[in-house]
């Protein structure tokens, strides 16, 4: 009997190849997309879950809740960590983070490697497996180092690594002696805390300065609770130590108005559970939880509409098939084994289907991973997890799609069946509802990727408060000195009629070619408000080789020694944050101790960072003790196209032992965007495929339907309508659902978009033409699928249709 059921479902899917191809081949793409993004959100669901009791790891944040607004933020100072340790016995571990790289030296040759700063218990808390070397021990002394498996291998080849002593610091500076101690496997792309090596924070060249002052916030601090602590009630308890240690903090904001919030907290330690970490924006920078459920929500909207696909196709074949199953009802054929039989037809196909997708997610997994820069491998689809997501999408839509027009045909009346009568109730109904809803689907995706690339284009497009254009950008790394590197550069082409500036500063404009980025906010007191400004080393020439005007005052200027030592220049909205119309001539201190610094220059108020971030006041100061990280060059716009290649050999003359990455600071700027762009690629990939299945659903419904009117198109023809009537006639109700979809679609779009673009200090406003655009779009879309189907019926003979009835 089962083998019948395969032969007969074979016969009838043979017979309708057009049926069964337009199924296939909208299951596969559907399927192969749906794999993409659900194991895409898979994996960033999955981000530092592999640690052992992840569930009781946190990451610590200051919570202040000012006047205008509430602040968070991860930077810690110092002394925190050993007093946690110190007063609450629940706090198993606890380790300080400080992000690093310096140069390792073994036998005479450097690495540059990202070396981190931290307390023993790292080890504790983390899982990282231990390779070599004891995780209890590893980090005991202040001279011990433990690297990765990576780092092993690139500085020692085959040697093992363990009691070999490596030289950390700059070539030709300060370098120190360390013992390797340990060997860490090499972080999981799914891990926030990504390393080369760590060594004890005591190290940290600041540390002495530090380790007392709780006004100095510089790393990020990770907690281990004990089993059975609540996060909730721990906070609680951390009240009395907030008061105890930021009672400062406390007194400024309270000067300045602010108001406890729910938790009746004005300045508090809180805790975020590790598993938040990589998604919270508003804490610790991460990536938007929203980009991984729009993922899932796409993955299913995509699903949804083969889905209907299929049900509608089925549907509409039904009424070709109801005699079939008439005769077999009249033969003895029971309900259940016709369902068995219809249903594993649609599962045959539902199955071929799923191998296509499979095999199309094979193909173009490179292809996905180089346009979302995704990290996805074939090894994540045969994780159980990934496993069950995958397999759980091939049942649930062969029981959403097959079941229920095998339910359907299984009903029918076997009498009424045989004399030409369908018992099936108003099946319009269905079948124009999940057109509505692919439309609907498909519509709802084309708003939102139109509103995604406008605002992306918007915060590109936006003025930056400095000239981005003919600019190149250096890293310098850890190999050389950056000062000294930037004064050989400037006697090198001081007399290049090309170059127009050259200057240098500790923070990078925009994502260069080391992708790094790094910032240092400094908090003071003055005149009894409380400051907070982004503190920038620069170097001559700042503001005229990035095209800043002054606003009043001076730049720096090599003919003053004290520019060097304790003069400073601010933005608008630095002079406006300290209550100064005219802040030129005024003095400062950022500590009741510490330098007297003096405005010498006013400048416009310009973007350090990206636009989707809050503006800060900006202070710049030039310290030949700090480090220029990076070199800034403009150059003439006639000679923008050779002045990479001849920088690159300048580079070579001044700094041969470390490599030049210069980059174009337009396009440095443009990066802080990638994932705004991502976004709106994901949404362009999905919105296509999603209206290429509804346009490849519509045609086959139309085909099945005007082949169920032949005879109705006769007689018309016969009657006298014209060809143009008559594909009115056949296209008007199928507008009439486009049109319904486009009304329902533009509410729910502009209000998840609207939800977006609030996480944006600067956006956008939704113009009404967008949706006007989409529907107008749909329709002609929707029209031109059906009116193929239809101006062929028009042109029919009336004799054949009405003789083939």
């Amino acid at each position: 009997m089962i083998r019948n059921y395969f032969k007969i479902a074979f016969r009838n899917l043979w017979k309708s190849k057009g049926y069964a191809a337009i199924n296939i081949v909208g299951l596969a793409v559907a399927f192969c997309i749906s794999i993409f993004l659900f194991l895409t959100a898979y994996f960033q669901l999955s981000f530092d879950l592999f640690h052992k009791d992840s569930d009781r790891i946190f990451q610590t944040y200051l919570f202040s809740n000012k006047p205008e607004k509430e602040e968070k933020g991860t930077s810690m100072p110092m002394p925190l960590t050993p007093a946690l340790k110190a007063e609450y016995p629940e706090v198993e571990a606890a380790a300080r983070l400080v992000n690093g790289s310096s140069m390792v030296e073994y036998k005479g040759k450097y690495f540059d490697k990202q070396v981190m700063l931290t307390d023993p218990d790292f080890l504790k808390i983390f899982t990282f497996p231990m390779l070599k070397g004891s995780s209890e021990t590893a980090l005991n002394d202040l001279s011990n180092i433990v690297i990765s498996e990576n780092m092993a291998k690139a500085v020692f080849g085959t040697e093992d690594p363990v009691g070999k002593q490596v030289m950390l610091g700059a070539e030709g500076g300060s370098q120190k002696q360390y013992n390797v101690t340990g060997v860490l496997a090499d972080f999981p792309d799914n891990s926030s805390i990504q390393y080369d090596a760590f060594i004890r924070v005591e190290n940290h060249p600041g540390y002495q300065n530090q380790k007392d002052a709780w006004d100095a916030m510089s790393h990020n601090v990770y907690i281990k609770l004990a089993p059975n602590v609540d996060q909730g009630s721990f906070e609680k308890r951390l009240k009395s130590f907030s008061n105890k240690y930021f009672a400062g903090n406390i007194a400024v904001l309270k000067k300045q108005g602010a108001k406890p919030d729910e938790r009746g907290d004005i300045f508090a330690v809180r805790l975020q559970k590790l598993a938040n970490v990589h998604f919270n924006k508003d804490i610790s920078g991460g990536s938007a939880v929203t980009l991984i459920y729009a993922l899932m929500g796409i993955a299913c909207f995509i699903l949804l509409i083969a889905c209907i696909n299929f049900i509608n196709l089925s549907v509409a074949r039904s009424f070709t098939r109801a005699r079939e199953v008439g005769v077999r009802k009249s033969l003895g054929a029971l309900k259940n084994q016709l369902f068995v039989q219809i249903w594993g037809e649609t599962s045959m196909i539902c199955f071929v289907g799923f191998l296509a997708g499979l095999f199309l997610a094979y193909v173009f997994l490179p292809q996905f991973n180089a346009t979302f820069r995704g990290k996805l491998t074939l090894e994540y689809i045969f994780q159980p997890a990934s496993m069950a997501i995958v397999l759980g999408l091939f049942v649930l839509v062969t029981l959403i799609a097959g079941g229920y027009p095998a339910w359907q045909m299984s009903k029918f009346n076997a009498v009424e069946v045989l004399k030409g009568k369908i018992t099936l109730t108003r099946p319009g109904i269905l079948r124009n509802s999940l057109i509505v809803t692919q439309f609907t689907l498909s519509s709802l995706l084309i708003c939102c990727t139109i509103i995604a690339i406008q605002q992306v284009n918007f915060l590109r497009t936006q003025p930056l408060g400095f000239n981005k254009d003919q600019v190149i950008s250096i890293p310098v790394g850890n190999k050389v000195n950056g000062q000294q590197v930037l004064r050989r550069m400037r006697n090198k082409l001081d007399n290049d009629p090309t170059i127009l500036g050259i200057s240098g500063s500790g923070v990078n404009l925009g994502v260069g070619s080391d992708h790094s980025t790094s910032r240092s906010i400094l908090g003071f007191t003055y005149k009894e408000k409380e400051i907070s400004s982004d503190w920038v080393s620069v170097d001559y020439e700042y503001a005229k080789t990035l095209g800043i005007k002054l606003l009043g005052g001076r730049e720096f200027d090599p003919a003053y020694p004290t520019d060097s030592l304790d003069r400073v220049i601010i933005t608008e909205q630095m002079a406006k944050m300290i209550g100064e119309k005219d802040p030129v001539g005024k003095y400062f201190q950022t500590d009741t101790a510490g330098v007297k610094y003096q405005i010498i220059g006013l400048i416009p108020d310009f973007h350090l960072y990206s636009l989707k971030a809050d503006q800060k006041p900006i202070t710049l100061h030039i310290s030949h003790s700090e480090s220029i990280n990076y070199i800034f060059v403009r150059v003439t716009p006639q000679s923008l196209s050779g002045a990479m290649d001849k920088l690159k050999n300048v580079w070579k003359e001044v700094a041969p032992q470390s490599e030049f990455i210069g980059s174009y600071m337009d396009e440095n700027t443009d990066a802080w965007y990638k994932e705004e762009e991502r976004l709106s690629q994901i949404f362009s990939l999905a919105s296509g495929v999603a209206i290429l299945l509804s346009c490849l659903g519509l045609f086959a419904v139309a085909l099945m339907v005007i082949e169920q009117r032949t005879k109705e198109i006769g007689v018309r023809k016969v009657l006298g309508a014209s060809i143009s009537s008559i594909v009115y006639t056949l296209s008007e109700d199928f507008v009439k659902m486009v049109v319904l979809s486009i009304i329902i679609a533009t509410p729910l779009a502009w209000f998840f978009m609207q939800k977006w673009l609030d996480n944006y200090s600067y956006r956008i406003e939704i113009s009404a033409w967008i949706f006007v655009s989409v529907g107008i779009a749909a329709i002609f879309i929707a029209l031109v699928t059906v009116s193929f189907q239809s101006i062929k019926a028009a042109l029919m003979n009336p004799v054949k249709s009405l003789k083939s009835e």
